[in-house]
This record gives C-alpha cells, structure tokens and sequence, in this order.
C-alpha cells in the first residue's frame, strides 16, 4: 500500500530506466540526464556513467563503471563508497551499513548499503543513503541525497534495483 502511495506522490513520477550498457534495470523518479566522465578508482582510470536526476528536494543518482578484472571488484566497490561520503564530509567509521542483496547481482562482501549525515560544499547538512553492488565486471552506485532522505522513496528506488539478462 505504502508503494501505492508514493507511485501516486505527484512530486516523484516513477519510470523505469535501463542504463545503456548494462544488464541493470530500476526505477527512478524523475527524467535521469546522463554523463560520463574518465574518474581514477582504485589508482586506475575508469568511464563512469552517471544518470541523475532532481525530485521533491532530493537529487537521485546511479553511477556505473566497468573494471577490468575481477580483483578489482571489491576494491572499486569501497573507493565509490569512500567517495560518497567523503563528496558530504562523512567519516566512513561513521556511516551505518547493512547488507543488501540486489536480485540476480554477483555476491560481493563489500555490496551493501549505507547511510551518512554530511555537509554540502556550500555547508548545507543533508543525508545520503546509497547501495553499492556489482554485476560481473560492473560496478554501481545507485544514491539518494537530501536534507531529510524520505525513508519510503528511497526504499522505492533501491528495492526496485535489479540484473535483468
């Protein structure tokens, strides 16, 4: 019912997306603009794909990236993590995590999600709740920031994360 409620919720128009490139599908709650840049994770360049995007006063992201061994997995998985919370000045000793398992993803020890309170670089305290995982070689970070992340909305989005072959 609560799922109802949010689909309904006229600031947050959910729609599936299925980044280019990948076998991951989601919903997100707004139009995604998509970007990619050449970012250093784990001392190697990779090409990150960022599809983001603004709604009811969060901004709701995914970003992805291909390495090019499977060693280099877990490793990539922390350094988006670290990234994350160091973009809000979280220390990571202080972010909460739990397990979180996306249907069909590769297990990995260092999937999961996590929660962090943080500054913007303007000094503005917001919230970050992001998941990393892996598909294969393919990393991603699906992240909702806000001055107060709406818990139902961002459960909407990660629970809606998914490898569809």
């Amino acid at each position: 019912m609560l799922g109802l409620l949010i689909a309904c919720t006229p600031a947050l128009n959910w729609r599936d997306v299925r980044p280019e490139g990948t076998a991951l599908q989601l919903q997100m709650p707004c139009r995604p603009n998509v970007q990619a840049r050449t970012v250093t994770l784990v001392g190697q360049p990779v090409r990150l794909q960022l599809l983001a995007c603004d709604a009811d006063g969060h901004t709701w992201a995914l970003a992805t990236a291909a390495v090019a061994e499977s060693a280099a997995v877990a490793p990539t998985l922390q350094a988006l993590r670290e990234a994350a919370l160091a973009n809000v000045g979280a220390a990571s000793a202080a972010a909460a995590s739990q397990p979180l398992q996306v249907p069909s993803a590769t297990p990995q020890a260092a999937a999961g999600q996590f929660s962090a309170q943080g500054r913007l670089p303007d000094g503005q305290a917001v919230q970050l709740q992001a998941v990393v995982f892996a598909d294969g070689l393919q990393v991603h970070q699906a992240t909702v920031l806000g001055a107060q992340v709406d818990a139902a909305g961002a459960r909407t989005f990660f629970d809606s994360l998914r490898i569809v072959r």
